[in-house]
């Protein structure tokens, strides 16, 4: 202490420093040691260097039980505040596992629900980073409280600001809701998990042995439940991801995204899209070729990259804009909608009308995939939900149809009849009711079985049909079309259509909200 200078201002020190060392020492190092950060570093690497303005430091809790108040740890377990990314203001809050694993208490909720509060006021998004052991059992009926506070002011915030859910460790029971409700979740491999009910409550009551990884891992999350949008092998990549994800988005929603650099020439061709989609309408190839081949850079940030393959969601740039990208992908499933598709699809699709990211559909999709499992799983109503999710749409909507746009398909991938802005084909488009072959056999049934050459007879119908319907221009004459462009033209066009509608206004009818077929 320097001389004359008042004691108390070395107490505050003191203090802040406890804080800043959470569970202690020892808990730091256990947790360096499971492979993790604290929540601390987590922050540090998040926010823009020296931005972060912490909230509620010196607040413990206030549960007086179980010895409960010999144990007082400044901060209680989370560590929360606003700060900067990229140079935008971000709210953000990291559970604390050093100090009680993390769990939640009535004070450690009022810390989160005050950030909250904060966000939706100024209009920033919030990040979380999950690492708790769920809720205070100490603490019984308040801890509870303390999460359905949480998800009230997650569900009142969805839709207004971005709201991010880094889950870096342990995310059971009810905590899981919370990032249910936001916008995206990134999981760790290895380390983190989430589940309603644990190995243990799962092996009574079903008798089935599972580990926490396989019940509620990253992988069993980004690949079969979908409930995780990214994964990723370590803290570093977790919240670097969540840094990058942020750079596409608005600050709420009554803004546009950022610009991006714009450094790639908006006049770019890419003469390699002229011979991109196969001569023989059942080979594969990948749509992300297509899209990398047009968007700036060839940079596309995928969203849901290992769930429902045969459809490809995620963030790019045209001409600088920020845009949402949905694309069926003919080398699963051949483009099949199915129902974790259409979920998927429709997920994202109304992520992007809430903040002012104007949807590209790049469309080759034979239809929905038969079977008694897809019709027993309801692919009805969750087709519905990706057709909902187009109508309700407000943002500016493009749609380039490179091959097939058959049958129902062709209406719910953001069609001109669903109020499709701009809709075009590529001159190797389909669009039509169904495939030539289907269709022959349905409307020349009897001529085919009257012939003497069944085969011959249903090649050469089928060849006619091909020619006749199986191209865009029918659809072109009708208006259902915009333009046929040539695919290497496909970039300029998509940009000068953004720019053309970067003044869009349209609206819904009033009303309190719609039912969308949940």
């Amino acid at each position: 202490m320097s001389n004359g200078e008042d004691p108390r201002i070395e107490d505050l020190r003191e203090r802040r420093e406890a804080a800043r060392l959470g569970g202690g020492a020892d808990a730091i190092q256990k947790q360096h040691e499971r492979g993790k950060l604290t929540a601390r570093e987590r922050i540090d690497l998040l926010l823009d260097p020296g931005t972060f303005e912490e909230f509620d430091a010196f607040k413990v809790h206030r549960c007086r039980d179980f010895g409960m108040e010999q144990k007082l740890y400044p901060g209680d377990g989370v560590v929360s505040g606003l700060g900067r990314v990229g140079g935008r203001v971000t709210a953000v809050f990291a559970q604390d596992f050093t100090v009680f694993g993390g769990s939640l208490s009535g004070a450690n909720a009022e810390k989160i629900c005050k950030l909250m509060d904060t966000a939706l006021k100024i209009g920033c998004p919030v990040v979380g980073l999950n690492d708790s052991g769920g809720a205070r059992i100490q603490e019984g009926v308040v801890s509870l409280g303390g999460y359905a506070d949480i998800f009230l002011r997650n569900t009142l915030a969805s839709g207004v600001v971005p709201q991010l859910s880094g889950v870096l460790g342990p995310c059971a029971g009810g905590a899981v809701y919370s990032p249910a409700i936001t916008d995206f979740i990134a999981m760790v491999e290895k380390t983190s998990y989430m589940y309603v009910t644990g190995p243990a409550v799962v092996k009574t009551v079903t008798h089935e042995e599972v580990s926490h990884e396989d019940l509620g891992g990253a992988v069993s999350h980004s690949e079969r439940s979908g409930v995780a949008h990214f994964r990723v092998p370590d803290d570093a990549a977790c919240v670097a991801l969540l840094r990058r994800l942020l750079s596409y988005l608005p600050q709420n929603n009554t803004e546009m995204p950022p610009a991006g650099p714009g450094t790639d020439d908006p006049n770019r061709m890419d003469e390699r899209l002229n011979q991109l989609v196969p001569a023989d309408p059942n080979k594969p190839y990948d749509m992300r070729e297509v899209i990398r081949a047009i968007v700036d850079d060839a940079d596309f940030f995928e969203v849901h990259e290992h769930y429902a393959g045969n459809i490809v969601v995620g963030f790019a740039h045209l001409g600088g804009r920020v845009v949402g990208i949905v694309g069926n992908q003919p080398a699963v499933l051949a483009g099949c909608l199915d129902v974790d598709a259409s979920l998927k699809a429709a997920r994202f699709v109304r992520f992007c009308d809430c903040f002012n990211i104007p949807l590209v559909t790049f469309e080759d999709v034979p239809g929905f995939l038969p079977g008694t499992d897809q019709e027993w799983n309801g692919i009805i109503k969750h087709g519905a939900k990706l057709l909902y999710a187009y109508c309700e749409a407000t943002v500016p909507k493009l749609t380039v149809i490179t091959r097939k746009a058959y049958g129902g398909a062709y209406d719910v991938m953001s069609s001109k009849h669903i109020r499709g802005d701009w809709n075009v084909a590529w001159p190797t488009a389909e669009v039509a009711v169904m495939g030539a072959k289907g269709a022959v056999e349905i409307i020349f049934r009897k001529e085919i079985a009257a012939a003497d050459d069944k085969v011959a007879e249903a090649a050469r119908l089928e060849a006619d049909y091909r020619e006749r319907f199986a191209n865009p221009y029918v659809a072109a004459e009708r208006g259902y079309l915009d333009d046929v462009i040539e695919p290497r033209r496909t970039r300029p066009k998509l940009i000068a259509a953004l720019a053309m509608l970067e003044t869009k206004r349209d609206s819904n009818p009033p009303k309190k909200h719609g039912n969308i077929p949940l």
